[in-house]
């Protein structure tokens, strides 16, 4: 069942309710009505009857006959009786035959001090005491409220039909409201199944985007140029990688089916061996660097976090690199080293940090004239702080903001210095897992790379 007919059928389904609830409140509350009207008349015969008699004395049919003429409406099946406790039997009646019905409210009649009102069978019957002479009178008149049955019926039967219309006149608006409150929808799922890889640029549009509809659609539009983010980094990725793994691959298999052509002396092979060494990190090194960035974006709620004092994790890391490139220079500078261990601690993955602070050293001697970084570690009140510097060619201010993008290289140094353009996406997205900042400055002094981690104590 689509929407449409779910709209429809709860709003049958509530209004029905209404209906119900209201018609037999009205209902009710007319049979109350009439009910109280019927026993007013009745007690109006009743006090008639006993002026009569008790009053004037005037005991006759005929004058009753004539007082009921009197009355526009005549009651149906009226009987009146008055009893005694002078002779303990009823001393008048206006219909013989209806003794029994009176008789059965007698009791109820005389324990009541002043009247009582009770239904037996058809009858509506109301009794009242009254005093004379010295004695108790009870009087007691019944009747059937015919017209306020047929009243009763003919207002069933006007309630049930005004249901009904009602339903059906529910059911079509509710049909026709829901028709055009999802009118949108259509509209929007033409737009979503025209957009196709090739034209993911492509956004749902909808004019009201202040209702649900449109806040549906700016949530889908957002959800689109994340897809066609990630296509495009998909497709950076492809070609550079692609680029990245053919040039090594293409240089090694040149190199061997060179060398295998005819016999060399044994330096040749040794050359040819170094070089294919070479070849072989670069390619390790773009494998790592490529698991690394994957284990980022798509495992990084996986990380598993300990406290980690990031003064020895720098001095590992610094090991780690100079150990990878001989030729490489790490000065560390601690400024305002504090003396509670505890300053120095840091909430985060072990060898997430490790990667993030290898990635910045290695990215700043291999920028660096001379293969030097100079790292300046410092400590504030909530956190701290990590400064990495080098004296190489200062970044194109146009280029500042994309160099966290991934495979994103800048013109002025791609030429010049090997590298894939994944390592500072990695510094960036784990930064960030780990609640810290990257920021980048740079002059024609050089450059700094500066990363801040809150303390584990903050």
């Amino acid at each position: 069942m689509n929407i449409r007919f779910r709209l429809t059928n709860q709003f049958i389904a509530l209004v029905t309710a209404i209906l119900i609830f209201f018609s037999v409140g009205v209902y009710f509350f007319s049979k109350l009505y009439l009910e109280k009207r019927f026993y007013k008349r009745l007690q109006d015969s009743a006090v008639t009857t006993a002026t009569l008699l008790f009053e004037i004395q005037a005991a006759d049919t005929t004058v009753f006959k004539l007082v009921n003429v009197s009355d526009k409406e005549i009651l149906y099946k009226e009987s009146i009786s008055v009893y005694s406790d002078r002779t303990h039997q009823f001393i008048f009646s206006t219909n013989q035959g209806n003794e029994i019905v009176h008789e059965n409210v007698l009791p109820y009649v005389i324990s009541s001090l002043t009247s009582t009102y009770k239904i037996i069978g058809e009858y509506q019957v109301f009794g009242m005491a009254i005093q004379h002479a010295g004695y108790n009178n009870w009087v007691i008149v019944s009747a059937i409220d015919y017209a306020g049955k047929e009243a009763l019926s003919d207002l069933r039967k006007i309630l049930i039909v005004m249901i009904l219309v009602g339903v059906l006149m529910v059911g079509l608006s509710g049909w026709l409201f829901a028709g055009k409150a999802l009118a949108p929808m259509s509209t929007i799922i033409k737009q979503v199944n025209e957009i196709f890889p090739k034209n993911v640029e492509k956004r749902v549009e909808h004019p009201n985007r202040s209702d649900e509809i449109g806040l549906l659609v700016d949530t889908f539009n957002r959800l689109l140029d994340r897809v066609e983010q990630t296509l495009l980094t998909q497709k950076i990725f492809i070609a550079n990688v692609s680029h990245e793994l053919k040039n090594p691959l293409t240089k090694m298999y040149a190199q061997l089916e060179v060398t295998l052509m005819q016999p060399r002396s044994l330096p040749v092979y040794q050359q040819m061996l170094e070089s294919l060494k070479e070849d072989t990190r670069t390619l390790t090194q773009l494998t790592n660097t490529l698991l690394n960035l994957a284990n980022t974006i798509v495992d990084a709620q996986s990380l598993a976090k300990v406290p980690v004092r990031m003064d020895e994790l720098l001095w590992e890391a610094k090991g780690q690199v100079q150990k990878w490139h001989e030729n490489y220079q790490v000065n560390i500078n601690f400024v305002n080293f504090p003396d509670e261990e505890e300053s120095l601690v840091v909430n985060g993955n072990e060898a997430a940090l490790k990667v993030v602070l290898m990635n910045l050293m290695d990215n700043a001697c291999k920028f660096s004239e001379n293969n030097t970084v100079k790292i300046d570690f410092e400590v504030f009140d909530k956190y701290l702080q990590l400064a990495f510097f080098n004296d190489g060619p200062a970044i194109p201010s146009k280029d500042l903001p994309n160099i966290f993008e991934p495979f994103y290289r800048s013109n002025a140094t791609a030429q010049s210095v090997q590298g894939h353009g994944v390592g500072l996406t990695i510094v960036s997205k784990i930064t960030e897992l780990h609640g810290g900042k990257v920021s980048v400055q740079s002059s024609s002094k050089g450059t700094t790379f500066i990363l801040q981690f809150p303390l584990s104590l903050s």
